[in-house]
This record gives C-alpha cells, sequence and structure tokens, in this order.
C-alpha cells in the first residue's frame, strides 16, 4: 500500500469514528441536522488544510457560506480565508462593488484551534476603500503602507459586510503571493489529512461545549450583564447572548437601546451546531438597516415559531431552544446597551408592543423574504 493510500484509508477510517461517536451523543430526532453539520465540516477542513496549505501560491477559501457553517457565522458577512507566511509579500486586490465594509485579519488560527488569535487587523475605512472602489493592499515587506505578517500568522481573514441587503454585485477579492520563490513545501498528504481531520474534531467539539457551557453559565430568556470581547478576537467586536426556550405559542420580545456603534444586529443561531437558524428560508437575522427603532428610540426584537404580525420579528423556524446573539461592531463608546427581555404568549405580542408595534401583512412579510433570498443568491454566487 502507498503512503499516500494508507493515509486515505486512516483518515476515512478516523472518520467514520467521528461519526459514531457524534450518534452516541445526539438525540435521534437531531441526526439529521448532526450529520449534515459533519458533513459540511468536512468539506471545509479537508479542503482548507489539504488544498490550501501552500502560502506559496495562495488563493481565498470561502467559510460559512449558505452550505457550510461553524462557529457562530454573522448572517451580514461574506468570509474569506488564504494561507499566508511571514518573510514572504502579498498583494490583495479587488473591487467593493456593493460591500460597505470589510475587515482584514493576520491570524495566527481559528478560535477552535489550540493556537489562535488576531496578531493584525484593519477595516476597509481604515484603508478609506468605500464602496465602488477598486483596492490594493499589501502585506509583508517594508513598502509604505504595507501592513505587516508577524511571527505565528498563518492566514489573512476576510470579512465582507452587506447592511443592505440587494442584488448589486457584490465584492471580490484576489490575492497574489509577491514573493512565490522558493515554493512553500507542503507537507506530506498524510501530515495534511491528519490536520484536516485534527482541526475538524476541535470545530466539533469545541463549539458543541462552548454552547452548553454558555447555556449553562446564563438564564434563559435574558440577557448577562456582561459585554463579551474576546481578548485574541477582533477589537472592533462586542456581543451580548441569550438563549430562549419557548413553546411554539410564545414569544420572547428583546427590548434594548440602539447600540452606540456603527453596526448592530441581532441573529438567531441553532443550538446543536452554532450554525445559523435557516437564513435562507426564513427571516432569522436583522441588522441596523434591516430593524425598525421604536419613537422612544429603542429596538424590539420578537423572537417566536409564529408571525406576530409585527415588524422585527425573527424566526425560530419551530425551535424550542437556540441563541440569540446581538452584536456591534466598530463602538463609538464602551457603554453597554440596557437589554430587557419578557416572555409572553404569541397572541399577546401586539398587546405587549403597543404603540411600539408596527403591523406587518403576510404579504409584507413575503415580500421581504423574497427580497432577501435575491440577495443571498447573489452574494454567494459562484
Amino acid at each position: 500500500m502507498s503512503a499516500e493510500l494508507e493515509a486515505w484509508e486512516a483518515a476515512c477510517a478516523q472518520l467514520r469514528d467521528i461519526g459514531l461517536q457524534l450518534a452516541a451523543r445526539t438525540d435521534e430526532t437531531a441526526a439529521a441536522e448532526i450529520f449534515e453539520h459533519l458533513v459540511d465540516q468536512a468539506t471545509v477542513w479537508l479542503n482548507w488544510e489539504t488544498l490550501h496549505a501552500d502560502p506559496s501560491r495562495p488563493f481565498f477559501h470561502r467559510h460559512n457560506d449558505l452550505v457550510s457553517q461553524w462557529g457562530g457565522p454573522n448572517a451580514d458577512n461574506v468570509y474569506r480565508h488564504a494561507r499566508i507566511e511571514p518573510g514572504r509579500r502579498y498583494a490583495i486586490r479587488g473591487d467593493m462593488h456593493s460591500c460597505d465594509e470589510f475587515l482584514l485579519a493576520i491570524r495566527a488560527g481559528f478560535m477552535h484551534q489550540p493556537v489562535w488569535g488576531t496578531l493584525e487587523q484593519c477595516s476597509a475605512t481604515d484603508l478609506k476603500i468605500g464602496p465602488g472602489e477598486e483596492f490594493e493592499i499589501l502585506l509583508g515587506g517594508d513598502a509604505p503602507g504595507a501592513i505587516p505578517i508577524p511571527d505565528g500568522a498563518i492566514m489573512a481573514s476576510i470579512r465582507e459586510y452587506y447592511f443592505d441587503w440587494t442584488t448589486e454585485e457584490p465584492a471580490f477579492f484576489t490575492i497574489e503571493c509577491l514573493d512565490p520563490e522558493p515554493a512553500a513545501v507542503n507537507p506530506p498528504l498524510g501530515d495534511r489529512l491528519t490536520e484536516a481531520l485534527a482541526v475538524m474534531t476541535d470545530s466539533l467539539e469545541y463549539w458543541h461545549t462552548y454552547m452548553v457551557e454558555n447555556r449553562s453559565d446564563r438564564i434563559d430568556n435574558t440577557y448577562e450583564s456582561s459585554t463579551v470581547a474576546p481578548a485574541k478576537g477582533l477589537a472592533a467586536a462586542r456581543y451580548e447572548f441569550c438563549f430562549w426556550d419557548l413553546a411554539e405559542d410564545e414569544a420572547l420580545i428583546i427590548e434594548t437601546d440602539v447600540p452606540d456603534a456603527r453596526y448592530w444586529s441581532a441573529t438567531l443561531y441553532m443550538m446543536s451546531t452554532f450554525e445559523l437558524v435557516d437564513w435562507y428560508g426564513a427571516i432569522t437575522s436583522r441588522n441596523h438597516r434591516q430593524s425598525a427603532v421604536s419613537t422612544d428610540g429603542r429596538v424590539r426584537f420578537v423572537v417566536a415559531a409564529q408571525d406576530a404580525g409585527v415588524g422585527n420579528w425573527l424566526d425560530t423556524t419551530g425551535r424550542q431552544t437556540g441563541l440569540c446573539t446581538l452584536r456591534w461592531f466598530w463602538p463609538h463608546s464602551e457603554t453597554r446597551p440596557s437589554i430587557s427581555t419578557n416572555v409572553v404568549a404569541v397572541t399577546d405580542v401586539g398587546a405587549a408592543l403597543g404603540a411600539n408595534g408596527r403591523p406587518v401583512t403576510a404579504a409584507e412579510r413575503a415580500e421581504e423574504l423574497a427580497s432577501r433570498q435575491a440577495h443571498l443568491r447573489s452574494r454567494f454566487r459562484a
């Protein structure tokens, strides 16, 4: 047996074992969802670790799109990652088109890996790049304005932001290694397969534990008082978490100050996988351009399985439990929004909101969903 075939056989056996371990801890009603998640994790990490391992010939690899997700992605983002290494120079080129903003991060690894962290970061705004503009960004070297590549860096990551979900042309990004020689010597295939399965296992275990432990530290249907900003994560990021537990005929009303930030949103996630709740088939996220602010200056979201016929509905798609994340980026101050919650019957939502609830008809809701779907098809075009 060749070394490559032996490595492949070992990887297949390990993948089977991972499936058996997941099956042992999964409720039968969630089995399809869990194994769909396993499939998308396998495709992401086998691709990233085996086919995007060469920092002398990098290409952007898209994660967290309509079909492959991990780690609670933002519904307003496109995520791209490319392999880089210190000592080489790179040029990232592209066109913003309808993209409102991006974050570029030079990273030591993903959050679920043993070594991770953001080493350098900047935004399109920092670089004075706006919608509709072409750009070139230099990484490494000593050219004026080049972003340094610190020791320990292994990737350049892009988060594109779309505030208005239109069907206009999305952004594109390319990356070129300006020092392709000497060519990188990729690890043997067996080592790359081993690393892919290790990263996949880390992702499956880390995010499962993350959700379970975070929920155990909180009271369902409420927000905690402490702001979450990972020390090694993005400096621009702020989060608040609320795990819902609702009967089919109940609704969670979330009231919050408008976050003092350039961007904010509320998003629903699956408890079992930390993937987005069906963001194509339902309205499960709303950002600052998609949310109605009440006349008193506060924002009210309604989390429920049934449409109560009011604005700012977030559809649980019938899930009894899950996570609603309030995130705000590029804060103007460290003032935390004042957040309150209330569980009511779906039939009582209108009365509970009173003048702060804007009526929405079934036709308006269908039109909104169709518009969002058209945007997602455009944003994630091949």
